[in-house]
């Protein structure tokens, strides 16, 4: 019998099933979007790529000979700035055997253009010393794009609340300044004009007196409430620094609402420029309001510190606390506005749970240009202005 002619049944079937799992594989393979490769790092630092699909050309601008002749191609494909963070990555999965998943930009020279691609590969030691990791590189570049165009949104909308909250304590200072001088300065002409009509009254006309008195007290109520009004659209401690009108601030919320309360700061004086102090002032403000109307507190305690870097207010109570529902509820433009008002500053704020019970509202503002700081960092750098690598 020629056995030559007749294979064996067994090596027929083993054919047929090794021919059946290909198929399937090249049909998972050919239409899993994106790049499905073998990638090995030997131990005196060459790479190869044992295997490489056709998703190469469309992905990569290379075809997988192309590549696979000359892997190093692949690494000239990042861009500078991004290389290091790709060597470290993969070092760092090779050394734990960790999936390595990295996303960075590379160049693709033939059609002049940048595209964000992500790996996620598994890896496995090889017997001599090696490493190689099977996986999967995909397009991420319009995910990266709307990514981008969120961060200008945030910071275009950090700049319009910023600017809008300058434009408004402006016209806050301005209408204080007019109340004052001009409607202040008229009520005490008119209380100076009252005082001497007053004392040429026919002394033997008592009713008149008494409309004198009542209408010199009126006046004397409207010079207060003038006094009051333009404090709380601007107020005047705000000259005296920071540090004097938060405890000034903390001193009338203590006589006010009774509670035990405690002010410390680690500076007498701290330097912030015009628009931090009003914002700090605001958000201090608003701080205590909500202690009022929300915690059910009985002892409050405020601690403010300058660093090198930054200035940090802490304002812990003892009362029910605040949970994340309160938080995300539709109408609490109060917190929203507080965390508004820090990040326009290139600041946080945060709210913790104090131990033993009650809240803490950090506020940290960055200084040192620290809102241009916010505004170049919330921006990034978009696609379209970066530059081929050299």
């Amino acid at each position: 019998m020629n056995t030559a002619a007749h294979p064996p049944a067994d090596t027929t079937t083993l054919a047929a099933e090794l021919e059946q799992v290909q198929s399937r594989f090249n049909a998972i393979v050919t239409n899993t979007p994106g790049l499905v490769y073998q990638f090995v790092l030997r131990a005196d630092g060459s790479v190869c790529f044992p295997y490489l699909s056709d998703g190469c050309q469309p992905l990569l601008g290379l075809t997988a000979s192309e590549l696979g002749q000359q892997p190093a191609r692949f690494l000239d494909l990042i861009l500078p700035e991004d290389r290091q963070s790709y060597r470290d990555s993969m070092q760092a999965s090779a050394d734990a055997l960790w999936s390595w998943n990295w996303e960075g930009r590379i160049w693709i020279d033939a059609w002049k253009d940048v595209k964000w691609i992500n790996l996620r590969a598994s890896p496995r030691a090889l017997a001599d010393a090696a490493v190689q990791w099977e996986g999967i590189m995909t397009n991420i570049t319009e995910s990266k794009l709307e990514q981008l165009e969120v961060r200008h949104s945030r910071a275009r909308l950090a700049e319009l609340t910023a600017h809008i909250e300058k434009v408004k304590e402006q016209e806050r200072t301005r209408i204080a300044r007019e109340i004052h001088d001009d409607l202040g300065g008229n009520l005490t002409a008119i209380k100076m004009a009252l005082a001497m009509l007053s004392k040429r009254l026919p002394p033997d006309d008592a009713e008149v007196h008494e409309k004198a008195v009542y209408v010199d007290s009126l006046v004397d109520r409207t010079i207060d409430a003038v006094h009051r009004i333009s404090h709380d659209l601007r107020p005047s401690m705000l000259d005296l620094g920071i540090v004097a009108a938060l405890e000034w601030q903390f001193k009338e919320f203590e006589k006010n609402t009774g509670l035990d309360c405690s002010f410390s700061s680690n500076r007498k004086e701290i330097d912030l420029g015009l628009d931090q102090a009003t914002t700090l002032f605001r958000i201090f403000q608003e701080a205590l309001t909500n202690i009022v109307k929300h915690a059910n507190a009985s002892r409050v305690s405020v601690k403010l510190a300058r660093t090198r870097h930054s200035v940090s207010l802490k304002v812990s109570d003892n009362g029910s606390g605040i949970w994340q529902a309160d938080r995300a509820k539709p109408n609490s433009f109060g917190i929203r506005g507080m965390v508004e008002r820090a990040r326009a500053l290139g600041g946080t704020l945060t709210l913790t749970h104090a131990p033993g019970g009650g809240t803490v509202v950090a506020i940290k503002i960055k200084l040192d240009g620290a809102r241009e700081v916010l505004m170049a960092g919330a921006s990034g750098a978009t696609i379209a202005n970066i530059a081929p690598p050299k």
